[in-house]
Order: structure tokens, then sequence, then C-alpha cells
């Protein structure tokens, strides 16, 4: 096993993890920021409060954006988790986050169970918002996946089945998270029946709502769950998908597996050095390619010696390999966190269950503060991206530059393979190359000389 020391803490990765986390990234000995800084510009917005008249529970809070307009769904109670009265809220914004209005209802209540905030999917023109339904005959094995969809974010269709390929109904919950590749295929991850068995899943579906296929996993048994729960999805540098997952199991650190063929075979998950508070993560990447992870950080008690989800952490890394710049979202400490108003069953303290939407210029995190409030904290992505790094060698000599389109190499004798970012190798060559053949976009250049292969990234405007 590898070893990576955080202050305050150990936390152990395996041999074969994806990613890396800086040593001494956290401190975790502080109970409210873990020794981080705010990301600069952040600011916070609360979509919708709890308040004496109204429902006092939110969880599942998840962004979109269309239309030119943002919207936000979250599931909500009167008092406890997952509870007969639970439906799926949503609410709009006109004016960029600023203002939103009364919540309106996406999914009602269901006379036999409950159902749950499944998150979003936009295309030009249409809307699909995702609904988690869990009966009473299933409830305790999972659940089934159905989908409404608006042409306009207010006008909303009747609930239908979200369907595998084989025309067949998608028999687990979604988990908040469809991610569009740059070919537009469309990745996921779901808790299959019976009870919650993680499994990744994709489709060529550009609406997101049928010819759904399982991806090959094998999950790691815990009973009525695997061990592996409610995962995230990035990209490295060179193509690799990851998948990140909370671990049921317990060792409060972050789990990982990786597929290279678009979504459709996985390795098997692995300990990272990402300390997690066993919770609902997210993941994604900027449009530099930038890799982030947003999540609880480490099983961190408060002073009252109860365990609580802050802070709420932005952390990334240039090629989804070495996590080594990590910014506070929100922490614990008086001026930024607000003490839990009601009680319920499963009221979490803290920040609970964040998803990212990357739109406008921003990156947008929403989440449930003490599963009273949904609220988002938003950060210019100008701030936080970790820009293209030139390729160097030992002692500072690049290996190339670009001008314009025109990429010139600086030393004999080396070699080159550009890839997309699914990972198809689109050129190959061995000299000063005109790029003007590839589409605008990222792409990841690795390049080969004597005895040294390095990797790296162009964007191409």
């Amino acid at each position: 096993m590898l070893f990576f020391t955080l202050t305050g803490a150990t936390v152990s990765q395996a041999d074969d993890a994806p990613f890396y986390v800086a040593k001494d990234l956290f401190d975790t000995t502080n109970k409210e920021t873990m020794g981080l800084d705010y990301a600069p510009g952040a600011e916070t917005v609360t979509v919708w409060a709890a308040a004496d008249n109204t429902n006092h529970y939110a969880n599942g809070v998840v962004m979109a954006a269309f239309k030119g307009n943002l919207y936000c769904m979250w599931q909500t109670s009167k008092t406890d988790e997952d509870a007969e009265d639970t439906y799926v809220a949503y609410s709009r914004s006109t004016d960029g986050g600023k203002t939103w209005v009364e919540p309106m209802v996406l999914c009602p209540t269901i006379s036999n169970g409950y159902c749950a905030s499944g998150g979003w999917l936009a295309t030009d023109d249409r809307l699909v918002g995702y609904i988690n339904v869990r009966t009473k005959e299933i409830a305790n094995s999972g659940g089934f996946t159905q989908f409404v969809e608006s042409a306009d974010g207010l006008t909303w269709s009747e609930p239908q089945d979200v369907t595998m390929a084989d025309g067949s109904q998608l028999n687990g919950i979604f988990e908040q998270d469809p991610h569009v590749l740059a070919d537009g295929r469309i990745i996921g991850a779901a808790h299959f029946q019976p009870g919650l068995k993680l499994c990744p899943i994709y489709t060529d579906d550009p609406t997101g709502r049928t010819g759904w296929k399982k991806g090959s996993f094998s999950y790691t048994d815990n009973g009525a769950q695997s061990a592996e729960l409610e995962p995230s999805f990035f990209l490295q540098a060179d193509g690799t998908l990851v998948m990140v997952m909370r671990d049921q199991k317990g060792s409060y650190t972050t789990l990982a597996a990786t597929s290279n063929d678009r979504g459709e075979t996985w390795t098997k998950a692995v300990k990272t050095g990402m300390p997690d508070s066993r919770a609902k993560q997210c993941a994604g990447n900027l449009p530099d390619g930038t890799a982030f992870l947003v999540n609880n950080p480490g099983r961190v008690v408060n002073s009252a010696n109860t365990t609580w989800r802050v802070p709420l952490a932005l952390t990334l890394s240039a090629d989804g390999v070495a996590f080594e710049r990590s910014w506070l979202l929100r922490s614990g400490a008086k001026d930024d966190y607000t003490e839990r108003r009601y009680s319920g069953k499963s009221k979490t303290l803290g920040y609970s269950y964040p998803k990212a939407l990357v739109y406008d210029g921003f990156l947008y995190v929403s989440y449930a503060t003490n599963k009273d409030d949904a609220q988002y904290t938003r950060v210019p992505i100008s701030n936080i991206t970790l820009g293209i790094q030139p390729i160097e060698l030992e002692g500072g000599q690049r290996l190339f530059c670009m001008e314009g389109r025109q990429l010139h190499l600086l030393v004999a004798n080396a070699t080159m393979e550009i890839f997309d970012l699914n990972g198809r190798c689109c050129l190959t060559a061995s000299g000063d190359t005109d790029l003007s053949q590839l589409p605008t976009g990222l792409f990841i250049v690795k390049m080969r000389t004597t005895g040294t292969t390095l990797t790296t990234k162009i964007l191409l405007r």
C-alpha cells in the first residue's frame, strides 16, 4: 500500500489508484475549514429555505441550464428523509440565479411509496428531469427511474419509464449525474434492484430517455448494497474516464475505477488518497480539461463531537492524476455555517450531496445545508482553472510550441500522438505539424523522446 499523510490523518491508497492527493493538502485537525481558503470570487445563493409554514426537509439538490434559464430540483417532505409525503420540487431563475421563483411540483407525492430527485439532462430543445421511484413493494430493495420532459421548463409530460436498450424498464435509481461525452455518448450510473447494487450505464440516445446499457463492472458485495455507491465521473488528460464513488464499507476515502472504452468496461474499484465523509460527491471537468472533485473531505466531528458534512471543498487537478489544489466552498465557521433549524429523520448536519454544473463562465455547486435549505455556491471558472501546461524536459527545455494551428517541435527525434477527450487518436506526427484539420476544442498531446513520454493538453480555437 502507498500512504499519503494528511495533517491529523493518514489515508491509505491502493498501488493502482488512478489518481493521488498531494500530501498535507487537508488539515483534519481544523474542524471548520480543514485548513483551506475560500475559492476566489465564490458566492452562495439560497434557492429555497425551510420555514415554519413550509416543508422542513430538502436534499438531492441538482441544477441545470436550459434555454438561458437555470433550474434546480430537490426532494422535499414535511419532516423526514424518504417519508411517504416526499415529492420532487423545482424552481427556476431567469436572471442568472440571482432570484428564484416559488417552488413548483416536478413530480407529486405517489400513493404507494415515494419519489426523489434523479437529476437533469438538457438538450437544445428539451429539458429532461429524472425521477427516482421507490414503491412500498420494492422500497427496501431499490427502485426504478422515470422521466418527465418539457420544451419550455414549465409544462411537463406525464412520467414515463426510462428504458434499457432492449426496451425493458431501467430497474434502478439514477445518481443525479449523467455526463455527456464530447462525441454525444451519455454515461451515468444506477443503483439496481434487488437492493442498491451499483452499475455504470451508458446510452447513445441524445435525450437520455432510452437505450441504456450496463457497463461491465464488478461491485463489492455489502449485503443489500454494494460497497460502491453514489458515483460521479471525470476525464483524465489522456482520455481515461474515472468513476469516483462513496465507500459504504466505511474507509472514509473515495473509491475509483477507470474506463478506456467510453464507459463500456470498468476496472475494479480501489481506494484512493482522497479523504471523504462517506457521502455523495460530484466530479467533472472545466472547459480547459481541469478535473474537479467536490466532497466533504474526511470524517470530521464538530465541537459537540457530532459528525458533520463540513467543510464542502473543491479539489482540482490539471491532468486528473495529481490533485494538488483545494478550495473551500462552504465551511463550519460561525460567519458561514447556519445552525440546523428543524429536526427530522436523517437530517445530517452540514452540506450534503453536492452536484455540479458548468455554465456561462461559472462552476455551480448545489447542495442541501443541514437538509433544511437548497443552496448553491458558484465560482468564476477563470479563478480556479489550472490552465494548459507546456511540456518541458528536465532543465526547462520545451518540446514544442504553438503558433495558431501550427505545432513546432523544438527537439530532435521526438514523435507525438494527438487524442480527443474520448481517447481516440486523431493524428500522429514526427515533425512540425499543421493542426488545421482538427476541430475546435481540447486535445491531449502525448510526446515521446528517447526514454521519455510526456503528456499535456492543447486548446484549439
